[in-house]
């Protein structure tokens, strides 16, 4: 049973970006972030709540298969979102994938008018994917996708080109046609080309700001 609530908890417009590795989201997300305003998105990333691995050996974290909804603490993330909603703050884990775990440190995330949700995952969790009022999928090239994920491990995150190949045709691929791919229908607005859709952002950014102007 979900819980009740209430006016107050309505008032934040929930908007969740989807869409597969390298699809270009995070750029989607930040884009609505800078045009509406920072200080007006509250922004949660999907990806910090990997689950917590200190029991595991480097080598068992490294075999995880991060791609599948097992690996994310989701309750977690749908009980912040019920807190920003409600209008109280939250301290949202921080995940280093260096190591392949979370780290020490939090980051508080304070209420806003709009919270932005992003992740791989997030419309194939019913509890979460609920609670939006908007559904963004940003559809791109899996050529395109593999290419960027391929330089971001490298630059970022310091791995090596035979551990990605291996992740992204053991897991990732996979993961996608089985999950992520299919919670396309479940999206609202599906964008093609990701942040570098001009009209499709305008559209987006431009419903966002006639929204917060109704509040």
């Amino acid at each position: 049973m979900h819980e009740i609530e209430t006016e107050e908890s309505r008032r934040a417009f929930t908007i969740g970006v989807a869409g597969g590795t390298g699809s270009g989201k995070t750029t989607v997300s930040r884009r609505i972030w800078e045009a509406v305003g920072r200080e007006r998105i509250a922004y949660l990333q999907h990806d910090n709540y990997y689950k917590d691995q200190s029991h595991l050996t480097p080598e068992e974290r490294a075999r995880t298969n991060y791609d599948h909804p097992d690996s994310l603490e989701t309750s977690l993330m749908v009980r912040h979102l019920r807190e920003l909603r409600a209008g109280r703050p939250v301290d949202v884990p921080m995940y280093d994938f260096s190591v392949h775990n979370r780290s020490q440190e939090t980051l508080r995330v304070n209420p806003a008018k709009v919270i932005l949700v992003e992740g791989i995952l997030i419309f194939v969790e019913p509890a979460l994917r609920e609670l939006m009022d908007m559904r963004i999928f940003v559809d791109t090239d899996a050529d395109i996708r593999f290419i960027r994920r391929l330089r971001r491990d490298m630059v970022e995150r310091g791995r090596n080109l035979d551990s990605i190949i291996q992740q992204y045709l053991g897991t990732v691929r996979p993961m996608h046609m089985e999950f992520v791919e299919p919670s396309k229908r479940y999206a609202d607005i599906i964008v093609p080309q990701g942040g570098d859709n001009r009209v499709a952002m305008e559209m987006i950014v431009s419903r966002i700001q006639a929204l917060l102007s109704e509040t």
